[in-house]
């Protein structure tokens, strides 16, 4: 019996980081015993492994081919690298599709940093947990419920993730390089930064006007104003007791509908009712469902619902009535589960495109089955059919079917009812030909639509309605990016942060700055404490006022809690120096240091600029990683790598006889002379020239004038913003870096 491998650290990194640009979930593993026992010495773990976790075949490792782990699993290897794949393949199984990991040896025998990708925190860390239990059992040939774990993650998944409908919508998003943040437990996300940003909730957008959902849920004015423009509409009454709606279905003529004024995906609604019996059964159901009762003319044909977004027809789907056919036993309860229910596309979350027909959920459905004589315990004769359900089972794709006249009529219901994105629900016998040629009709204008009918059609082809929401929000070529500039070091990055924003605000954006010093928006000090750290810094990307974004990254938040943004417009580092707490990550080394000021530089967009301080070796080897542009700095303008870097006409900021000169190896020019510039109490004076460098090589990243450059320099020291404004403080002290990374499962 092997001992348990025992953690010594968990922590999520929410962006960018040493490891990956995504989100992870790192753990400092202790594998004890288990360092002497590779996986080729444990007797009967390949085949236990296998057997609970067959998926496992697929895992490429490092070996770069189907199959490359399980070679590793037999060849030999380390308890951290197992439990890195079960992991992987727990969420796999669990729905969270995710291949990428890795485990890394630490200088203290036994202890490992293995690391997953991470979509959602608390899935991740309760798979973790699960995949320890797993691992162990099969080392230790104890029994484990692999089937009840992915239930339980699964379980998770619908809790915490992302709804499949708000899901495609933010991977329409990322695939156009548009970020994103999650902004509740639910589903409202903000695509895009700052100024810059729009908001979704599922389908609803933050263009979507409250009058028009409103419009939309009082059905019979929704009705009225679509009437009054001249699309068809069955006529109907608002009626408020069962003998009332039985008059207006005589008044209106028989069948009729019956169904609530404001209910939404076809709740409450009986159709095609002829007797008074069932039209004062329907007013019970309708009643309870919402906040009034409409009777309205029955319009022969079948169920449609089509997608507008953004004025635009990009989806349709067509509804099939749900029948049971009797064997003269069984009731019309258990043809229901025999006959409909059993279909594999049926269940009770998103991840069938057809729900399961409960009594319970639809009890419009017993006045279907009093219209035609039946209960739901009823047992029908052999061969005789049973209609159970007329809609809800919008399922069949039916887009490249709508004919032109359809879609222009449906496009104007929702411009009337004034939503960008609706769900129009049509009753037509043939949904390519006109609506007046059939006698067809809109029924409803829906906010807020499902998406899911059309992202996963139980027949026809997916439509991508996320993408066209997205392009509904952002124009082509709009990334939803304001511009972001992230300072990254251990030397006078505070001081950079600061005077880098300084001069970004001169040009005209409102700029906001997270540093040591602070939290600043413009000139005003919102609050004091370190805003190094990405949790409380992320909190800038959300305001709406941010025109320009500059972050103080210290290397320990890039360790412990990743980078604030997924991207950025200028990325500057000024050293690559260690530190004790670095050290204490297993940090010590030039390649490793590297490897975490690295990230600075690999986030920065193609059309950005890398600043790097020239004079530090390890700094000046990161110019080949950049997506973007390079502008070195140096006090020393006869440095190797400047002289080289300008000789191929690229930028350069540096010092000549006391003067801040701007070279890009053709022109120059001389924005002030040191001796002259003072930046006041906040920056140390021997870190004074650095401080100007890079923060002049990341204005003019930013396309700052050198007129305007020194028009700031000259300013900065007196107007700036400084760290000792009297602001409203912190409720409680930020948390250190270790309580940060030291997070516990």
């Amino acid at each position: 019996m092997k001992q348990p491998i025992r953690f010594l650290r968990v922590s999520y990194l929410g962006g960018p980081n040493i490891w990956t640009y995504r989100p992870v979930l790192e753990s400092w593993i202790d594998i004890g015993e288990l360092e002497d026992y590779p996986s080729h010495l444990l007797p009967g773990l390949y085949e236990r492994l296998t057997a609970w976790l067959p998926g496992l075949v697929e895992h490429q490792c490092g070996v770069g081919e189907r199959g490359g782990f399980l070679q590793r699993l037999q060849e030999g290897t380390w308890a951290g690298h197992i439990l890195e794949h079960v992991v992987i393949e727990l969420q796999n199984l669990a729905g969270l599709q995710t291949g990428f990991g890795q485990t890394r040896s630490t200088p203290v025998r036994a202890v490992y940093k293995m690391v997953f990708r991470a979509r959602d925190e608390r899935v991740a860390r309760r798979a973790l947990t699960l995949g320890h239990e797993l691992l162990m059992a099969a080392i230790n040939d104890s029994p484990f419920d692999v089937a009840a774990a992915v239930h339980e993650l699964r379980e998770l998944v619908d809790d915490h993730c992302l709804g499949p409908s708000t899901a495609s919508i933010v991977d329409a998003a990322t695939g156009r390089r548009i970020p994103h943040i999650r902004l509740n437990d639910g589903n409202l996300v903000q695509l895009g930064y700052g100024a810059r940003q729009r908001r979704i909730w599922t389908a609803e957008t933050d263009r979507t006007s409250a009058i028009a959902e409103s419009i939309a849920s009082d059905k019979d004015l929704s009705k009225r104003m679509l009437a009054a423009c001249g699309v068809p509409v069955p006529e109907g009454q608002v009626v408020e007791s069962p003998q009332a709606a039985w008059e207006a279905a005589r008044d209106i003529g028989l069948p009729v509908v019956v169904k609530p004024t404001d209910a939404n995906h076809g709740r409450g609604v009986s159709l095609e009712l002829m007797r008074q019996e069932d039209v004062e059964a329907a007013f019970a159901v309708a009643d309870a469902e919402g906040s009034g009762v409409m009777v309205e003319r029955f319009v022969r044909g079948l169920e449609h619902r089509l997608l507008v977004v953004g004025g635009r027809v990009v989806a349709a789907t067509r509804g099939d009535e749900a029948w049971v056919t009797g064997d003269g036993r069984s009731s019309v309860r258990q043809l229901i589960d025999s006959q409909i229910n059993s279909d594999p596309r049926r269940g009770l979350n998103e991840e069938f495109p057809l729900n399961a027909i409960h009594l319970d959920e639809y009890p419009a459905m017993a006045v279907e089955l009093q219209r035609q004589g039946h209960t739901i315990d009823s047992v029908p004769a052999a061969g005789q059919r049973v209609l159970i359900m007329r809609n809800g089972n919008l399922s069949v794709d039916c887009t490249d079917e709508v004919h032109p006249d359809v879609a222009r009529v449906v496009a104007l219901a929702a411009r009337v009812i004034g939503l960008d994105i609706a769900g129009v629900d049509l009753v037509a016998q043939d949904i390519s030909r006109p609506l007046a040629d059939q006698g067809g009709a809109i029924v409803e204008v829906n906010a807020g639509p499902g998406l899911l009918m059309h992202l996963k059609p139980a027949v026809g082809q997916p439509r991508p309605v996320g993408r066209a929401i997205v392009d509904h929000l952002f124009v082509p070529g709009d990334s939803g990016r304001v511009p972001v500039v992230g300072v990254a070091g251990s030397r006078g990055t505070t001081g950079i942060a600061r005077l880098v924003a300084w001069l970004a605000s001169l040009s005209g954006p409102q700029v906001g700055l997270a540093c040591k010093a602070g939290l600043f928006l413009g000139r005003r000090a919102l609050q004091h404490g370190d805003f190094s750290k990405a949790g409380a810094a992320r909190r800038l990307l959300m305001n709406r006022g941010v025109q320009t974004a500059v972050f103080e990254n210290d290397p320990l938040t890039i360790v412990n809690e990743g980078l604030a943004y997924d991207r950025c417009q200028v990325g500057v580092v000024t050293d690559a120096s260690g530190s004790p707490a670095l050290a204490a990550c297993h940090i010590r080394e030039v390649e490793q240091l590297f490897k975490v000021m690295r990230t600075q530089v690999d986030v920065v967009l193609p059309d950005g600029a890398a600043v790097l301080n020239a004079a530090d070796p390890v700094v000046a080897e990161m110019a080949p990683l950049c997506d973007g542009d390079v502008i070195f700095y140096a006090e020393d303008p006869e440095l190797p790598v400047l002289v080289e870097h300008l000789a191929q006409y690229r930028r350069a900021v540096f010092l000549r006889q006391g003067d801040i000169v701007l070279s890009d190896g053709q022109q120059e020019h001389v924005v002030a002379s040191l001796a002259q510039v003072s930046l006041g109490e906040g920056v140390a004076p021997e870190d004074k020239t650095a401080v100007l460098l890079a923060s002049l090589a990341a204005a003019w990243a930013l396309d700052i004038s050198p007129a305007l450059m020194a028009a700031g320099l000259r300013t900065f020291a007196r107007e700036a913003p400084i760290a000792h404004a009297p602001v409203r403080r912190e409720p409680a002290a930020q948390p250190s870096p270790e309580s940060l990374a030291e997070k516990s499962l």
